[in-house]
This record gives structure tokens, sequence and C-alpha cells, in this order.
């Protein structure tokens, strides 16, 4: 049932709704009318899950900050996964890694040939020449931001460095293709021309994700694409982009001894990069990188 004018918007922002979420309720019924595959109430945040979020993602960014200027040859996965937990929850932050459907570490780290969920580990030790991922989710009221960067250790070889910096790429053109009333295929589309371009396979296996009130939310955000397919990018959505590429074969294994860390079936480098995205009416911004 349509709303009054002067009734309080659903979103709870207290405004009427004329002010508020009217518009942007006409325009989606239009959408829905023509076909399109539009977003619940549900994927919508509030003013008061952004104003969280950000907190969140402000406390992330500056664990980041802080991971890349520790890190160094030498230093263990299980050091780095200390700093992690112990600024985040030192600044009124939790680790949201940590206790994940049993994973045992707040943050992960997956290094060469890993994809992605990496276990930080006191016998793994970084060296010269290594890439390394290290992918942190911090919890603020309840509220969730997620990014992870690469790191290379030292002198890394010519072909690792550009496969870090391609992959980088690849996440900012499917933060270019984020517009309102785009489609989440304008994103996969977007990556897997650059990684394509450039020689790179780009992982299926795993994907971006809705992130806020919640670790992992709707939509999924798939890194390749067709343009002008999927899911309506409204505004007020909130979730991460961030492509795995590979150097070789996009195929991947679970490794057997510990059931998380995704290695590259041919043993070839991959790297990673992701950002939390807020959609609005004018394009889109970033929370948490």
């Amino acid at each position: 049932m349509k709303l009054g004018k002067n009734s309080p918007c659903w979103c709870g922002s207290g405004k009427k709704y004329k002010h508020c979420h009217e518009k942007f309720d006409d325009t989606m019924a239009v959408l829905k009318l023509q076909g399109q595959q539009v977003p619940g109430r549900e994927l919508i945040k509030s003013e008061e899950d952004i104003r969280y979020i950000k907190k969140a993602a402000k406390i992330n960014d500056a664990v980041l900050d802080l991971v890349g200027e520790k890190i160094h040859a030498g230093m263990s996965t299980e050091e780095i996964d200390k700093l992690v937990y112990d600024y985040t929850t030192s600044h009124g932050g939790i680790p949201a890694c940590l206790g994940y459907e049993g994973f045992p570490k707040s943050c992960c780290t997956s290094i060469n040939e890993e994809v992605c969920h990496g276990i930080p580990d006191e016998k793994v030790i970084l060296k010269e020449g290594d890439i390394v991922n290290v992918d942190c989710t911090t919890i603020v009221h309840g509220h969730y931001a997620d990014a992870s960067r690469m790191f290379c250790i030292g002198e890394v070889s010519p072909e690792a460095k550009r496969l870090v910096d391609v992959t980088k790429e690849c996440l900012e053109a499917g933060i270019a293709a984020v517009r309102p009333w785009g489609h989440f295929g304008d994103i996969g589309a977007a990556i897997q021309e650059v990684a394509h371009k450039n020689g790179y396979s780009v992982v299926t296996d795993f994907c971006g994700h809705g992130v806020g009130n919640d670790f992992h939310e709707e939509p999924y955000v798939h890194h390749v694409g067709i343009r002008g397919r999927g899911m309506v990018i409204a505004p007020g959505m909130v979730f991460t982009i961030e492509p795995m590429i590979n150097q070789g074969t996009s195929r991947l294994y679970i490794d057997e001894d510990n059931d998380w860390t995704a290695i590259t079936e041919d043993g070839k480098l991959s790297a990673q990069w992701e950002h939390t995205l807020l959609v609005t009416d004018k394009g889109v911004e970033i929370l948490a990188k």
C-alpha cells in the first residue's frame, strides 16, 4: 500500500514521505513494470545505518593503514592478525572475521597463489617478493564495513607487480561502472574487460556482496557480467566490489588442511582488492578501502 504524502517515510528517517522516498518508490514501480529486477526495501540502508557503517569503515581503513606501515619481510601472518585485533578492539570495533562460521582469526592473509581466506599463522613468514592480501571487516554498533588491500613485500617481480596493479584497475573499473538506476551486470562487465584485456582470468567462485547490517547480505556482486543485465542498482544500497584476478586459470581448490584457504589450481599468482561502496542519488561513495 502506497504511503500518504505526509506520512512518515518507511525508511525511518522521520521525514515526510513526499520529501524522502516517494520519487524513489515511483521510479522502482516503473522499473518493475518494465520487467526489471529491483531490490527490496530491506536492501536500502537508512541514514542511521549509513552513519554506523561509516564509523566501522573509519576503523577498518585505519587498521589497513597500520598494516601497511608495519608489514615487512620476516613478519609472520599471526603478527598481522594481532595488529588487526588489537587496533580494532582498542578503538571500539569488533573484528567480524573472528569466529565467523568457525574462522579462527581476526583477518584473512592470502599470499601469492592463495586466492582468499588465508588463515594467519605464526609459522607463515612473509618473505621478499611475496604479494599478500589482507582482508578485514569491522563491526561497530552491529554494522559492518569490509575492505582488503594488496601489499608487496620488498622487491617483487615485474609479473607480480603487474598483476597487483591490474587487479586494482579492475576494482576501479567496477566502481566507475556503478551508477544509480544502472545494473549490477555493468560492474562485472567492466571488471572482466580489464582483466581479459591484460591476459588474466576472473575468479567466479567468489563475489562481492551486500554489507552493512550483516557481514554478507544480498545482492551478490559478480565480477563478470553483461551490461544492462542483473538487479537494478538503487540509491541507498551498500555493497562490496572485490575482484579476485588470477595470472592463469580461474579454477581453484580449497585447502583440505583448513577448509578455508582458496588456492589457484595451477599454482600461479592471484590478487584481490576490495572496497565497500554506498550508492547515492548522484553516484557512488567509497566507504571502506
